[in-house]
């Protein structure tokens, strides 16, 4: 029976590079050069999807894709034992592997599995094998389960614990694992999804059995309409839990005690998440939550804000760098709230935090200029706007020494764009490559003088200067022939023609290319570091650490700009010295 294509398992141009041992730029020339690559079946233009069997084919036909290693051959195995279901399989291999569950039925996966396991421990093989999934196009099903990246930084940010650690959304885990150390008495978890606990259970369970970590006690089942733990008060509750869930079951749950700043609303799931954080946190205990960045400034959840932040229990907010979710592309912060230890003891500041322009790799513990203390009274305007850019503030640039010293590399880079500029002399007569004997870049492709590497052309030949070759191909005669009649260029650089000259005159050529494309360099920084100039200047002036001179322009001579037909024009008045 033919399998529905609407379920048929497909792999992402990143999948693709994995299974075949290769990079992603090597994938994408397969994709443009290859016509019986396949074709997409799915996804979008920037991220199509591709049928797994069809890739798989075509890999068994392709040099490239006969040597794989014994892991890319387990995942291709599960991949087709259990389609999408990914998660499903991995819980299913981490249960057999531990001696627990269905015995794994897929003779081929059995094979696969028990050939990497010759090679590997079976707690390495689970690592490899999330590390797999956390890449993969089946990521997108689970919201919630934290990126490493994510992990380490909230891990991080919430520090050592010996206590409890809870994590009402756990996925498949991540988080829960993360946290906290090895010090950590209990770990206690639930998440919606069945699988993903049954995949949390056997990757921890397998950690334990390495000294890596306390094994959990995990639940399936919603934690907001079905709490597994509703009398539990933990020291460290930490959870990125799922994002804009309209039925989050507000109605059910209008009189439940867990909201103690106010009822969310039903577009505001992630403030009743955050709430049932901090209900199961105990007295001096601290909940680590990772949010969408709009849930600190939505008009919607100003109330429940303002409640927090006066009752003295939100204590940082941290904001991430983008791009280290899961599920979605939306920037991230991390809520640090931490339940009074006695009344009256709440916290008076709120310590905010900017690490968005920090690598996604971290580090996380921010620089002086990246966070601020601010008093909760700052806080509680119109907005209870807690977004952290709002209130961190780059330090003031030394403005004098910076600008003093920008002139002087202005000075040094426009000195050094007139060496750069080569000198060169009329020649008599002009190239014609479409009449005499030019020589076909198709040519010297098939004799492989050239090579042609997607849309660069280098020289395979020291009978070829290679800034000679590729100062003539990107010449305006080539560029017209490499264009359709419909005005489209193609860059096909077969189409191309070099003027027929000896190494010695090519080399001369090759040197006045050479620094044409030193000069357009340098000329680029120069635009970048006069701009940085002009912002500088501008900066320094409207803060008032810079002061124009009376009397004195900026450029040596006085300027006046006058208006022509609409047109700002700048006249210097020669003759007039500063």
């Amino acid at each position: 029976m033919l399998e529905d294509e609407a379920t048929a398992p497909t792999a992402t141009a990143a999948e693709i590079a994995r299974l075949a041992g290769v990079t992603r730029a090597a994938v994408s020339n397969w994709r443009r050069r290859r016509p019986d690559f396949p074709v997409p079946v799915g996804g979008t233009a920037a991220s199509p999807l591709y049928s797994l069997a069809e890739v798989q084919r075509w890999l068994d036909g392709q040099r490239e894709g006969r040597e794989v290693n014994s892991e890319v051959r387990l995942w291709q195995a599960l991949r087709g034992a259990f389609g999408a279901q990914m998660v499903e399989a991995l819980a299913a291999v981490g249960e057999h592997l531990l001696g627990r569950g269905a015995e794994l039925r897929d003779p081929a996966v059995r094979e696969a599995l028990e050939k990497l396991l010759a090679e590997r421990t079976p707690a390495e093989v689970m690592g490899g094998l999330i590390a797999r999934l956390l890449e993969s196009s089946a990521r997108a099903a689970l919201d919630g389960s934290s990126t490493p990246q994510l992990a380490r930084a909230v891990g991080e940010l919430a520090g050592e614990t010996t206590g409890v650690v809870f994590d009402p959304a756990c996925g498949i885990g991540s988080l829960l694992m993360a946290i906290g150390g090895d010090e950590v008495r209990s770990r206690l978890g639930q998440d919606m999804q069945a699988d993903a606990v049954r995949l949390a259970q056997a990757r921890a369970s397998l950690l334990v059995g390495t000294g890596g970590t306390a094994s959990p006690r995990l639940a399936a089942g919603d934690s907001l309409r079905a709490d597994a733990f509703p009398d539990l008060r933990v020291d460290l509750v930490v959870c990125e839990p799922p994002t804009a869930v309209a039925d989050w079951g507000r109605e059910q749950l209008l009189v439940d005690p867990r909201w103690e700043a106010g009822v969310p609303s039903r577009g505001e799931s992630e403030l009743a998440w955050l709430q049932h954080c901090y209900y199961h946190t105990a007295p001096g205990g601290r909940a680590v939550v990772v949010l969408p960045a709009s849930v600190a400034h939505r008009r919607s959840g100003r109330r429940i804000r303002a409640e927090l932040v006066r009752r003295g229990c939100v204590t940082s907010v941290v904001a991430l760098p983008p791009g280290l979710a899961a599920s979605h592309a939306l920037p991230l912060h991390v809520w640090i709230l931490g339940r009074p230890a006695a009344p009256g003891k709440g916290a008076t500041t709120v310590r905010m935090v900017d690490l968005s322009a920090s690598s996604s790799d971290g580090p996380w513990q921010p620089k002086p200029h990246q966070e601020a203390e601010v008093p909760l009274i700052d806080l509680l305007d119109d907005d209870v706007d807690l977004t952290p850019s709002r209130y961190v503030r780059e330090p003031e640039p030394d403005y004098v020494a910076a600008y003093v010293a920008l002139r002087g590399e202005l000075d040094l880079h426009l000195r050094r764009l007139r060496d750069l500029l080569p000198e060169l002399s009329a020649r008599p007569g002009a190239f014609d490559l479409d009449e005499g004997a030019p020589m076909a870049v198709s040519d010297l492709l098939a004799a492989g003088l050239v090579t042609l590497d997607g849309e660069e052309l280098a020289s395979a030949s020291d009978q070829l200067d290679p800034d000679f070759v590729r100062g003539f191909v990107a010449s305006p005669a080539n560029t017209r022939r490499g264009t359709s009649s419909s005005g489209t260029f193609r860059a096909d650089l077969r189409s191309a023609r070099l003027p027929r000259m000896d190494l010695e005159a090519q080399q001369r050529y090759g040197n006045a290319f050479r620094a044409l494309g030193a000069f357009q360099r340098e000329l680029a920084e120069l635009a970048k570091m006069g701009d940085r100039a002009a912002r500088l200047a501008r900066d320094g002036l409207t803060s008032g650490a810079l002061d124009p001179e009376p009397g004195r322009g900026g450029g040596g001579t006085e300027q006046q700009i006058t208006k022509t037909d609409g047109v700002d024009a700048v006249r210097q008045e020669e003759g007039r010295t500063l």
